[in-house]
C-alpha cells in the first residue's frame, strides 16, 4: 500500500468465509487465534452498540463484530497507516464500509491527540482490544518494523496508558474485552481496578494439560459486581487439532465462556 504500483495482497477467507480479509505480508503481523477468540468474546452482542476495535490492525476483529451485528456501528483504531488502508479496504469488500469507521490514531497518545483524532470519552458500549504483549527491553523485537510495533509499545508503561484510554472511551455501564499473554494478567487487572468491575478472567490453555498461556478479560465500567474466575478455555485435544469449542469459533459459530 506504499505506491500506487504495489500489489495488493491476496484475501484470506476467514472465520470459515464470513470475511474476506487482506492483511499485511508474512512477517508482519496477521490476525491468527488471539483475534478469533477475541472476536468471539464479543459473544450475543446487542445490534444497535457502539463497537470499537482498538489496535485493530486491518480489522479482523471489528469486522468479524460488524458482521455478526447487521446494525451495530464499528471503529477500528490503528495507528499503522498501512494496516488502516487495509482496514478500510477490508470493509469496502466486505460490503460494511458503512458502518464501519477507520480512525488512525496512536492509543497511547495524550488525550488531546486522541480526542482530536476522533476518539472521545464515554462513546463506547463495547471495547474489544489486543494490545502489544511486550514493554520495551523484555524481548527481543523484530527485524520487521511494523511486527516489532504490533508487538511491543515504544516506552515504558505501555499496557497501563493503553488499559487508561480504554476506560476513558468506554461509557459506563459499557463493557471492555481484552485478550493478552497469561503472564500480564496481574498488571492488566491492577490498572483496570477501580474503573471495571464484574471483571472475569478466562485461561487460554494451548492443552488441558498445560499452563495458560494467554487470558481473557472482560468488565463492565463503574460496576461493583464481584470478580469471577471462568473455567479455562482449551485449544488443541489429545490429536493435537482445535478442540470443538475452538474450532467453531475459527469458523465463526460459536462464542467464548
Amino acid at each position: 500500500m506504499t505506491g500506487a504500483t504495489d500489489a495488493l495482497p491476496v484475501a484470506d477467507a476467514w472465520l470459515g468465509g464470513r470475511l474476506s480479509l487482506r492483511q499485511s505480508p508474512r512477517g508482519a503481523h496477521r490476525a491468527g487465534t488471539d483475534a478469533v477468540l477475541l472476536a468471539a468474546s464479543a459473544g450475543e452482542t446487542a445490534s444497535d452498540l457502539t463497537v470499537c476495535d482498538l489496535g485493530a490492525g486491518t480489522g479482523a476483529v471489528g469486522l468479524a463484530v460488524a458482521r455478526a451485528c447487521p446494525q451495530a456501528q464499528v471503529m477500528l483504531v490503528e495507528r499503522d497507516p498501512e494496516a488502516a488502508s487495509l482496514a478500510r479496504l477490508n470493509a469496502q469488500e466486505n460490503g460494511l464500509a458503512s458502518r464501519v469507521r477507520v480512525i488512525e490514531a496512536d492509543v497511547t497518545a495524550p488525550g488531546r491527540e486522541r480526542r482530536a483524532a476522533g476518539l472521545l470519552p464515554d462513546s463506547i458500549d463495547l471495547l474489544l482490544t489486543n494490545p502489544p504483549f511486550f514493554e520495551p527491553g523484555r524481548h527481543r523485537a523484530s527485524p520487521v518494523a511494523v511486527r516489532a510495533a504490533a508487538h511491543g509499545f515504544s516506552a515504558p508503561g505501555g499496557l497501563e496508558a493503553w488499559l487508561r484510554t480504554c476506560a476513558d472511551l468506554v461509557r459506563p455501564g459499557g463493557r471492555l474485552a481484552l485478550i493478552h499473554r497469561a503472564d500480564a494478567l496481574p498488571a492488566c487487572l491492577d490498572t483496570l481496578a477501580g474503573r471495571f468491575g464484574g471483571l472475569q478472567v478466562t485461561p487460554v490453555q494451548p492443552r488441558a494439560e498445560a499452563a495458560a498461556i494467554r487470558v481473557l478479560v472482560s468488565g463492565v465500567r463503574g460496576s461493583r459486581a464481584p470478580f469471577t474466575l471462568a473455567p479455562a478455555l482449551v485449544l488443541h485435544g489429545p490429536d493435537g487439532r482445535f478442540t470443538e469449542q475452538v474450532a467453531a469459533m475459527h469458523r465463526g459459530e460459536a462464542a467464548s465462556a
